[in-house]
């Protein structure tokens, strides 16, 4: 049966529009038109592509587990385990949003730019559901209830809005101006999709940043009484060593870079970030639910109460 499905035709860097392009990837092209039954029968083949799918749609259904799992066995009523929700919810979101994206990015260049659009709202969401996780379980007990974590929540939504809209903005095509009057279109194709990423990169790292504030004081800072040292400490380590990699490996374009061709279909930096930021999630769950855990009642009687307006922040 499946010898009669015909899949789609893989193309070299020479056979698409400059938009489908990937530093260091020459061959496994999707066909750029492709239609959305082309794209689906796409993800049983190998391109440059498949294992980007892969790679964060199996996660998607982990996530998905460990949030019924939740569901059933606590009291989702309680609203201490709401922050928790919301996280496992937005870890479902976005490896779920970044599978699609990269499985219909083909369609069109136009709906390669609104596949993307939707990946990275999700990535915002994400970076919002690990903040209000870290608002309510992660703060160390030197900040609760002081003024930056009484704004922490409303700033990281301003965060998420903006760092979504620069992430948007940035595929959109940056114009440049040749000063020198030298009409040349491949050097300005090139410097406009090099600014792009950059603002691309600086949209996902300062989300990051600001979220994890509380917890780089907590973990390389703070020092003495009130610094909140527990079993989760090493496994705070574990995640934002992986978080680090995983942005490192976002930028750098390793190791394609260095062998163009040579890991076009296995091995690739996005690849390579796909899983680290999976595992890396996995490990910023298993230390939220350890603090969770055990600062519960030290928590509950310092900390300002966990209301649904504070959760979601609707006020």
């Amino acid at each position: 049966m499946l010898s009669l499905i015909k899949l789609p035709q893989v193309l070299t860097i020479n056979q698409v529009p400059n938009v489908f392009h990937e530093d260091g990837i020459i061959s496994g092209y999707r066909y750029p038109y492709s239609s959305a039954k082309d794209c689906v029968l796409s993800i049983f083949q190998l391109t440059n592509e498949t294992l980007n799918i892969w790679t964060h749609f199996l996660p998607t259904w982990f996530f998905l587990w460990k949030l019924l799992v939740v569901l059933i066995e606590e009291d989702w009523q309680d609203s201490y385990c709401w922050p928790l929700l919301v996280f496992l919810l937005s870890s479902c979101l976005y490896p779920l949003a970044s599978s699609c994206a990269h499985t219909f990015s083909t369609m069109s260049e136009r709906a390669r730019h609104i596949c993307f659009f939707f990946d990275y709202g999700a990535l915002s969401f994400y970076s919002l559901g690990s903040a209000i996780t870290y608002s309510s379980y992660i703060f160390p007990e030197k900040w609760v209830n002081s003024v930056f974590h009484k704004y922490y929540i409303p700033t990281a939504m301003l965060n998420s809005v903006l760092s979504t809209g620069l992430a948007c903005y940035s595929r959109l095509g940056l114009p440049f101006i040749d000063y020198n009057y030298r009409i040349n279109t491949r050097s300005v194709e090139k410097r406009s999709v090099k600014l792009g990423k950059i603002l691309r990169i600086l949209s996902f790292a300062y989300p990051y940043f600001f979220d994890n504030i509380p917890l780089f004081y907590r973990i390389f800072v703070c020092v003495g009484e009130d610094c909140t040292v527990n079993e989760a400490t090493i496994v705070h380590y574990q995640h934002t060593a992986l978080a680090l990699l995983t942005g490192f490996l976002f930028a750098s374009h390793l190791p394609e870079r260095l062998a163009p061709g040579s890991f076009d279909y296995i091995g690739h930096s996005h690849q390579l970030f796909h899983v680290f930021a999976i595992i890396g999630t996995y490990f910023q769950l298993s230390a939220v639910e350890l603090d969770m855990t055990l600062r519960k009642q030290w928590l509950l009687t310092h900390s300002q109460p966990i209301t649904f307006s504070n959760t979601v922040e609707i006020c």
